[in-house]
């Protein structure tokens, strides 16, 4: 071969790997654009705010909660076909607040576990005790259940009414199911601490009460949309340990609260140890990232932990290897609150908007409605 010809070759060549390198680039940009906008709608709900999300490991059934308050159509919903059908029927999605062991009066939070059953926390703290705050329907003791429904013949199997925990002061929120410990832990902001749930007697304990890793660090603020999160008498928005995440080996139990930075996790062996003191329990706990303001959770088979992001909008996920990553952010993700995993590759969850209430804007109602559901691929 003469040296044109040399030359020629390597021309090709080099355009070959010139082309090769911006195909490349533009598969990167192409899924690093899809990642940015795979966030999909899953269904919507006018003027009727969601705030719990669950998804059944094993059949992928859908479940959206909503809290009494007007406009209120059901407490608890099964969605199908992106419609909302009452569930577990039409009659427990009454509201008859003096049959409260029958009826909902505001279910909070969802969790659906490997055994086919639905859980139903059915939460109405007192004014005071409130993350809320109180208003002038509040009732001086709050009200407390939660509900055990089989999945497979749709009916309540069991009910838990936390008697021992003190009605004026308990906030539950959140709830994880431990199958292998027969135990449920559940988050109180309102007694700054966790709460074990022994399933089979029915008793409960609160946990790391006042521990740093379950109180707000003393003056951070919500700040969204580009302000402080305040209601109409001055009141910054403050939640003491809220989301919390359980893994699905049952090994860790992850938590913290809303006005907090960090991440923390506590192995579930020590939660069901009764005979550790306050100070070796809290001496078990581990900080596992900085991760911002966050409030709801939940982890994936693969140990990872999802999180929200609400100043950024944004859905992050803190990987086994206590790495923080960002799965996606969106316009639309204002106070995403709840999450379900799916058995369909799929994240599901809610965006209650709670900043956008009047109540946090001078009386201004500056919700984007519908409100939604929303789901995205998991890495």
């Amino acid at each position: 071969m003469n040296r044109s010809g040399i030359l020629i070759s390597m021309k090709q060549i080099s355009l070959q790997v010139y082309l090769c390198f911006v195909l490349a680039i533009m598969t990167t940009k192409a899924a690093m654009g899809q990642r940015i906008t795979t966030l999909t709608e899953v269904a919507s709900f006018g003027n009727n705010q969601p705030i719990g999300v669950t998804v059944a490991p094993k059949t992928n059934r859908l479940f959206v909660s909503f809290p009494h308050q007007e406009p209120f159509l059901y407490g608890l919903t099964e969605i199908i076909n992106g419609e909302r059908l009452p569930y577990p029927n039409l009659d427990w999605n009454k509201y008859i607040p003096e049959q409260a062991n029958a009826h909902f009066f505001n279910v909070q939070d969802l969790y659906a576990d490997d055994k086919n059953f639905l859980w139903v926390l059915d939460s109405k703290p007192a004014g005071g005790a409130s993350v809320f705050g109180a208003d002038k329907q509040s009732d001086p003791s709050g009200k407390f259940k939660l509900l055990q429904i089989d999945l497979t013949t749709n009916n309540v199997v069991r009910t838990y009414t936390f008697e021992d925990l003190p009605k004026d002061r308990s906030a539950l929120n959140d709830v994880c199911v431990d199958n292998r410990k027969h135990l449920a832990y559940l988050s109180d902001p309102g007694l700054h601490a966790l709460v074990v749930l022994d399933l089979e007697t029915g008793k409960s304990r609160a946990l790391l009460q006042d521990d740093p890793s379950t109180i707000v660090k003393p003056g951070l603020k919500l700040r969204l949309d580009g302000k402080d999160v305040v209601d109409t008498l001055g009141k910054p928005f403050v939640s003491n340990v809220n989301g919390i995440a359980l893994t699905q080996d049952g090994k860790y139990f992850y938590y913290r609260a809303i006005n907090q930075t960090k991440l923390y996790r506590i192995e579930t062996q020590y939660l069901a140890d009764q005979r550790l003191s306050p100070a070796e329990l809290s001496a078990k706990v581990e900080m596992v990232a900085e991760t911002g303001i966050c409030h709801g959770m939940i982890a994936d088979a693969k140990g990872n932990i999802y999180l929200s992001n609400s100043p950024d909008r944004s859905i992050q996920y803190v990987s086994p290897d206590k790495q923080l990553h960002v799965l996606i952010q969106d316009d639309r993700l204002i106070w995403p609150d709840s999450f379900g995993v799916g058995k369909d590759g799929y994240l599901y969850l809610s965006a209650s908007q709670m900043n956008r209430l009047p109540k946090y804007n001078k009386g201004e109602d500056k919700v984007d409605y519908p409100y939604r559901i929303y789901k995205v691929k998991l890495p």
